[in-house]
């Protein structure tokens, strides 16, 4: 378990520090931050709601119930059992961090960020690759774009966002299965 820490902060340095650059330093505050995703989710929202009718305002509900599921998860059961302290809170580590956010009083492990943003990507992934095979990469670009930025900024873990993105596809994958369980979703085929 030391040589997965050390190992953990030693990825920590390398992408907080290694790859400090002022593009980054103006960016991942902006990926990371729950607001300037707000236009896509107004967008998923409207889409959802006008091309699919009754199963888009289903869509639209499991959607945040992923959210939800993953964001309670992680923030209210998993950190409060493992307690691990945020890079910009360990003394050992918040001297030589960049940190570039406010550090915030909660626990690092895991990411809910990760979580959160994985678990939408995965649970849009279950419900439209038979349609749109692009949404794969995207959406994994996207959640990952995420997940990086918060290693960036200074307030988690490699680890922590890498097992955040693991809790998060697990939830998505199982609430688009859930989902498709349902009578009005049984036949699905995002549109086809």
């Amino acid at each position: 378990m030391p040589d997965l820490i050390q190992l953990d902060q030693t990825l920590f340095s390398l992408i907080n520090q290694g790859l400090s650059n002022p593009f980054f330093d103006w960016l991942m505050p902006f990926l990371r931050n729950r607001f300037f995703w707000s236009p896509l989710y107004l967008f998923l929202a409207i889409f959802f709601v006008r091309n699919y009718g009754n199963q888009g305002w289903m869509l639209l509900l499991f959607f945040g119930l992923t959210f939800g599921v993953t964001d309670y998860l992680t923030s209210s059961v998993i950190k409060p059992s493992v307690q691990r302290l945020r890079p910009c809170n360990d003394l050992n580590v918040k001297n030589e961090a960049n940190i570039l956010i406010e550090c915030g009083s909660g626990f690092s492990f895991p990411s809910t960020h990760a979580a959160n943003h994985f678990a939408l990507a995965f649970f849009l992934i279950n419900m439209f690759y038979r349609r749109w095979k692009p949404i794969l990469p995207l959406f994994l670009l996207w959640a990952a774009s995420v997940a990086f930025a918060q290693v960036y900024v200074g307030v988690h873990y490699p680890l922590d966002v890498t097992f955040g993105a693991l809790i998060g596809a697990l939830t998505g994958i199982t609430m688009g299965a859930i989902l498709r369980t349902t009578k009005g979703f049984r036949q699905w085929r995002s549109g086809n």
